[in-house]
């Protein structure tokens, strides 16, 4: 099986290079930018392990696999343009390079030539894409303009995760079953699968910004902290800062020496990033010193705890499949989702 997935990831990759050419020369070049930064592709990989209850690494597997990839690649260049992210994959973003405008059409061109690889597998292929693309855009939207009155913040992030990450890992996983013409009974708990890994997955992310370990992560530690970006151990922290002093102190310095906010940030309330309006640069001790207290302080703990929780959720999901290599090393893959360091 595994020189399967792996002859599978070949010609995956060989197909990534040659289905984000464009005729265009401006296109062409932004297209392949990321791309050829690299990347680790799960989602790919999931593709092609599921599909090994079915007939294997066929065309239409592989097919698939590489519009779920290119699918994810777009959406980073539309994060990176709402994130005003600086680096993505060890590189400067698409942004930073060309601009705004570019970095949005090149993930518009993405996105488009993903459609065209599904609607050559069906119309089953096309419907799943559109559900997929949806979420991803309902995510990104509600992240944007955060909790409304009444909601409760957590789930609303958790909600959030699932729809940017949890439903894309979803997919993936689901077209290894559909495309290799596997029992369609293995659908529903292979979905259930990725979009609770999809989410342990960015919660294991909210704690790896705390890491202090930048060589091994590839990340300043604090990024989120410092962008002003709500991630989890914030939400938590938010939450014990209603009943204990030292927890709302941690939260005044975040506010004071890390993002200036345009009002208070009451405890009790969502976290709203637009209404940080400015940011001071703090030296790098006392960043250093914040960012140590929080990845030492309960509510990253928890945020860990929570996501193993949806690990193991996940791989009780896979309950209905049989026993054997493919179920191992899903359950395997959701272990290593939560114990990786960068």
């Amino acid at each position: 099986m595994v020189k399967a997935i792996d002859a599978g990831l070949d010609r995956v990759e060989a197909g990534l290079l040659q289905e984000v050419r464009f005729a265009d020369t401006i296109a062409d070049v932004s297209t392949r930018y990321l791309l050829q930064a690299g990347g680790k592709r799960v989602r790919p990989m999931l593709t092609l392990l599921t599909a090994q209850l079915g007939a294997g690494v066929t065309d239409d597997v592989v097919t698939a696999a590489e519009a779920i990839e290119i699918t994810h690649l777009a959406s980073l260049y539309h994060d990176d343009v709402m994130d005003d992210a600086d680096r993505r994959r060890g590189v400067p973003s698409a942004q930073a390079v060309w601009g705004n405008s570019v970095a949005i059409l090149t993930g518009d061109l993405l996105f488009a030539r993903a459609s065209q690889l599904m609607a050559g597998l069906g119309e089953g292929a096309i419907r799943m894409q559109a559900r997929t693309f949806e979420r991803l855009v309902l995510g990104q939207l509600h992240e944007t303009v955060g909790p409304q009155p009444g909601d409760d913040p957590i789930a609303h992030y958790i909600q959030v995760l699932a729809d940017k990450t949890g439903s894309l890992i979803a997919a993936a996983a689901q077209s290894g079953i559909i495309f290799s013409g596997a029992d369609p009974g293995f659908e529903a708990p292979i979905i259930e699968f990725g979009e609770k890994i999809g989410v342990a997955f960015q919660l294991v992310d909210d704690v790896i910004d705390l890491s202090p370990q930048p060589a091994e992560t590839g990340k300043v530690p604090g990024t989120d902290l410092r962008a002003g970006v709500v991630t989890l151990p914030m939400l938590r922290l938010a939450e014990h800062a209603r009943t204990d002093a030292a927890s709302a102190a941690l939260l005044e310095r975040i506010e004071r020496d890390v993002v200036i906010a345009t009002g208070p940030l009451a405890a009790a309330d969502p976290i709203d990033t637009n209404t940080m309006a400015s940011r001071i640069v703090p030296s790098k001790e006392t960043i250093d010193a914040i960012v140590a207290e929080l990845r030492e302080h309960e509510a990253t703990r928890a945020t860990l705890a929570e996501a193993h929780r949806w690990a193991r959720e996940a791989v009780a999901a896979l309950a209905p499949l049989p026993e054997g290599s493919v179920k191992k090393a899903l359950t395997r893959f959701a272990e290593t989702v939560v114990e990786r360091e960068s």
